[in-house]
């Protein structure tokens, strides 16, 4: 029973550090900052976390959570390839377009602020980022060995496109208040993917159309 109070307070204090991060950057979550914003004593905000580093470890990780239900689990019942790549890209527009953080997209905010810091902080958000670039680029290269994308298909051009598409459109949105560039970024997004589509490929992007608007 204790067990399961101190894990649930852990993810309260969480929840609320996640929020706060998306807002003033990791630099601003710290034992004493987060302690005055749930009303809970250092002494005892400590014995969760131990240090500033850890605390901001575990709110990356809480945030890679965050990403994986929202983004990710959908996909996994995709089809591997061009289907589950445009469920994918779908998914994290809607994810920052919902505004799951006050902030944003968490990981574009707490990467430029910590691109030039050194140390294990970093190190994590560095790892988690590559694997999902590096996820978007496993489906492009299933696509083309499919034949679902012509063969010389380039996976980090595909990925490095799908990102740059919604991270100028959370950019947009963030600073500028600009809500239709999440639909300019869907029709960019949909311009890249059908731009390397074979007649395979546009048969599985027109179905999972279908099944999308029943």
């Amino acid at each position: 029973m204790a067990s399961s109070r101190a894990s649930q307070t852990r993810q309260e204090i969480l929840d609320k550090a996640l929020d706060l991060a998306s807002v003033e950057g990791l630099e601003g979550i710290t034992i004493g900052r987060l302690a005055d914003a749930i009303f809970m004593s250092k002494s005892g905000l400590f014995a969760h976390f131990g240090s500033k580093e850890e605390l901001q470890i575990a709110v990356v990780d809480a945030a890679r959570d965050v990403f994986v239900r929202e983004v990710l689990a959908g996909a996994a019942e995709k089809p591997a390839g061009l289907e589950r790549l445009a469920d994918m890209a779908t998914a994290w527009l809607a994810y920052v377009e919902k505004g799951v953080f006050r902030g944003g997209c968490f990981f574009a905010s707490v990467s430029s602020e910590i691109d030039d810091r050194p140390g294990r902080v970093r190190d994590r958000v560095v790892d988690l980022t590559r694997s999902w670039i590096e996820a978007l680029e496993s489906e492009v290269s299933e696509a083309a060995a499919s034949g679902e994308f012509v063969d010389d298909a380039d996976p980090s051009q595909v990925a490095f496109e799908i990102h740059a598409f919604v991270q100028e459109a959370n950019w947009a949105f963030q600073l500028h208040g600009d809500a239709a560039a999440f639909a300019r970024a869907a029709r960019a997004i949909d311009r890249t993917l059908r731009s390397l589509t074979t007649e395979t490929g546009f048969a599985v992007l027109d179905a999972a159309d279908q099944g999308a608007h029943r």
